[in-house]
């Protein structure tokens, strides 16, 4: 049974850190291509990294390129999200998603599974 658990949300100030954990289980992490999404109140949901399998090519929204890290451990099958200088506008839901597949995609429609979520609150 395929199972993917974020973790590490929380409520922090701007220009903080938070690292979002994706524990995945009933699959084989480094077969698959895995991503993040997130959705605020109101808004649609945007993809905010992915990272492949095999090479671990990385891709990232450019509203969090050169502050968020995505990475994978596949010995602990799981996926990381380092989220640096955080800004209020990174307040949302962050899922990740399993793509089924090895390459990355941007569009949510493309992953099979999602975990719950785990909130990020960026506020003073």
């Amino acid at each position: 049974q395929v199972q993917l658990v974020e973790s590490g949300g929380g409520l922090v100030k701007p220009g903080g850190s938070l690292r979002l954990s994706c524990a995945a289980s009933g699959f084989t992490l480094d077969n698959n291509a895995i991503g993040w999404f997130r959705q605020a109140p109101g808004k649609e949901r945007e993809g905010v990294s992915c990272i492949s399998s095999g090479s671990g090519s990385t891709y990232y929204a450019d509203s969090v390129k050169g502050r968020f890290t995505i990475s994978r451990d596949n010995a602990k099958n799981t996926v990381y999200l380092q989220m640096n200088s955080l800004k209020p506008e990174d307040t949302a839901v962050y899922y990740c998603a399993l793509r089924g597949g090895y390459y990355c995609s941007g569009r949510g429609e493309d992953y099979l599974y999602w975990g719950q979520g785990t909130q990020v609150t960026v506020s003073s």
